[in-house]
């Protein structure tokens, strides 16, 4: 079901089609580079498809459909992936990365039950990776250390751009303000968890919201969290404000990874400890995998706010509902 499209008064976009497809280009291969530099990750190749009941997709917040299919040789069933959490783990160990070593990947996934709006879409390409740490580093400032490395290559590709097409002239604030899900609760008790965020987020303009997934005090989540890749205490998403928009936009959720105490208390918690049948959960639980962190980076998300666009399919190619994109037409807005 998608939700109603909003077009701000006057928006037109700067940049023609052709004029777009090579800023997406540009932006993709600027940013990769610096991300890589940031945080030593090396590129590798990751699946579209794993098999069903497997372990390895990522379950999301527990309800979302997957699109599976049959194989004509052979017996298994497939899914297409939600997200690669749990792959990129264990990539790491299966390619024998050390501390302080990473992997990105581009994911293109399908999640046939997301709502449709200005920036959601069923089809999902981000940024995936995960890089092998410490026990020492697995601390607030270690990650909020990652998480100022990560905004400084968005700024550092957000000057290339305007280098290179002047009339993008937003500015993104390249310090992040560090805030927990309880905190901003706590600040906006009377709204809901999307109001706190724009909110914030138009306040300080770059947010590092913490603790995404967390019971909080009035007895909810801010937001669903899988309770098997991210450790509660220790994960986030990064929010820039949007100038088009006038909101808040998530271009990233990321954190450190599970131990086997978090594992443990937070399958309770969501009341999933049948997961711990699966290889990747056990591995967890026996220290096999290494610890890490990671997450995601919205690509189409982040070709949006860099190229200031209304509309996420400005950027990327999807299916629409037919009302949506008349909408899109009468406002003059050109979908990919």
């Amino acid at each position: 079901m998608s939700r109603p499209v909003y077009i701000p008064e006057g928006y037109k976009s700067a940049l023609s089609l052709r004029e777009t497809q090579h800023a997406i280009k540009f932006i993709k291969d600027t940013f990769q580079q610096a991300l890589s530099f940031a945080l030593t990750l090396d590129r590798v190749t990751a699946p579209l498809i794993v098999r069903s009941g497997s372990g390895i997709n990522d379950d999301l917040n527990g309800v979302e459909r997957k699109v599976g299919f049959d194989l004509l040789e052979d017996t298994a069933n497939v899914e297409v992936v939600q997200s690669l959490a749990k792959w990129k783990r264990m990539a790491l160990y299966r390619y024998g990365y050390n501390v302080g070593e990473g992997i990105f990947t581009d994911m293109n996934a399908i999640r046939r039950d997301d709502s449709m709006d200005n920036v959601h879409s069923i089809y999902v390409d981000q940024w995936d990776w995960e890089k092998v740490i410490s026990r020492e580093q697995r601390n607030v400032e270690f990650l909020k250390e990652t998480v100022r490395a990560i905004v400084k290559a968005v700024v550092y590709t957000k000057r290339q751009v305007t280098l290179r097409y002047p009339m993008l002239d937003a500015k993104i604030c390249e310090e992040p303000y560090f805030i927990t899900a309880q905190e901003l609760l706590d600040k906006y008790p009377d709204k809901t968890a999307k109001e706190r965020e724009r909110l914030i987020t138009q306040e300080k303009k770059t947010v590092f919201l913490m603790q995404i997934g967390k019971m909080l005090k009035n007895g909810e989540r801010h937001d669903g969290r899988a309770p098997d890749y991210d450790d509660w205490e220790l994960n986030g998403d990064i929010l820039v404000w949007d100038e088009v928009l006038q909101d808040s936009l998530e271009i990233s959720s990321m954190g450190i990874r599970v131990d086997k105490t978090s594992l443990a208390s937070q399958l309770k918690e969501a009341g999933a400890e049948e997961r711990m049948q699966y290889d990747y959960h056990k591995m967890i639980s026996e220290e096999t995998l290494p610890l890490t962190i990671g997450g995601g980076i919205g690509q189409s998300r982040l070709c949006m706010l860099l190229l200031e666009k209304a509309h996420i399919g400005e950027v990327q190619v999807s299916v629409w509902p037919e009302d949506m994109l008349a909408t899109c037409r009468e406002k003059g807005v050109k979908m990919l």
